[in-house]
């Protein structure tokens, strides 16, 4: 089976995603109809969703030959990543690990329970992706193995313990979160625009160094400058909600204007 999220990061090929908060299919069409987009995010950490949710989800997006994955909470990453590998999503990416040890301990949960993997995801009996029916427990194996992992760096124990977790085997991206960093060092990232930086040029940095694909959250294309120039080539552009929010505020606002 083609997983385009994987093809791409091992051949280090430009990728660009987007986000989504909303279930409907639709949607996700709309993203894959412009033929732009390599896959979709879904914003599981945030948005209201069902397991069936997810199936149509995947299905819309394997019509336009996209791929997708899922934010997921840290509490009950393990159940929701699983529901999500079987609905048909081929990467997840996950909240708020600190230490490579955990970093480890996720990545078991979604790894096939083969000898040579030891990992504890059995065989699904669902869709997983296109519906498709393996010719063995192996090739099944092989498949999981494919599905992309990705880990938010967004607490300063997590910046502090980079170097060990992009040297976990299975990770394949990295993203730093600044508002949850600011956060959890006790201070607003306007107000220290520049310790937030230079972690994340710390996280950029050491991803790269150890092969592994930094990507980076924009709202609009010309912020990729600088990433860019850095080395980065994994990017997600824009929120469904922010994207709304945004258009709502500042049309509303100028029409508003105009009207008085």
């Amino acid at each position: 089976m083609k997983n385009r999220i994987r093809e791409k990061l091992e051949d280090q090929q430009p990728i660009l995603a987007t986000r989504i908060n909303s279930t409907w299919p639709m949607i996700a069409e709309v993203v894959g109809a412009t033929g732009l987009y390599d896959y979709v995010e879904f914003l599981g950490e945030y948005a209201p969703f069902s397991q069936m949710d997810l199936e149509n989800i995947a299905r819309a997006c394997e019509l336009h030959d996209m791929g997708c994955i899922i934010k997921v909470d840290y509490a009950n990453r393990n159940y929701v990543a699983q529901k999500a590998l079987a609905s048909g999503f081929q990467g997840i990416l996950f909240t708020d690990h600190t230490t490579a040890q955990e970093v480890k301990e996720t990545l078991r949960a979604v790894k096939p329970a083969t000898p040579e993997i030891q990992g504890r995801l059995g065989y699904i009996n669902r869709r997983f992706y296109k519906n498709e029916r393996f010719s063995s427990q192996m090739s099944y194996a092989q498949e999981v193995q494919k599905c992309v992992m990705g880990f938010m760096i967004e607490k300063a124990d997590a910046v502090e313990n980079i170097e060990a977790i992009c040297q976990v085997p299975g990770v394949d991206f990295v993203q730093f979160g600044p508002a949850d960093f600011s956060l959890n060092s006790g201070f607003n990232a306007k107000e220290e625009y520049e310790k937030v930086k230079e972690a994340e040029t710390k996280v950029i940095q050491t991803a790269l160094k150890y092969g592994v694909s930094p990507r980076v959250e924009l709202n609009q294309a010309h912020e990729a400058k600088r990433y860019l120039e850095m080395g980065v080539k994994h990017f997600a552009l824009g929120s469904e909600l922010r994207i709304e929010r945004e258009f709502w505020n500042q049309e509303g606002k100028s029409l508003l204007e105009q009207m008085k």
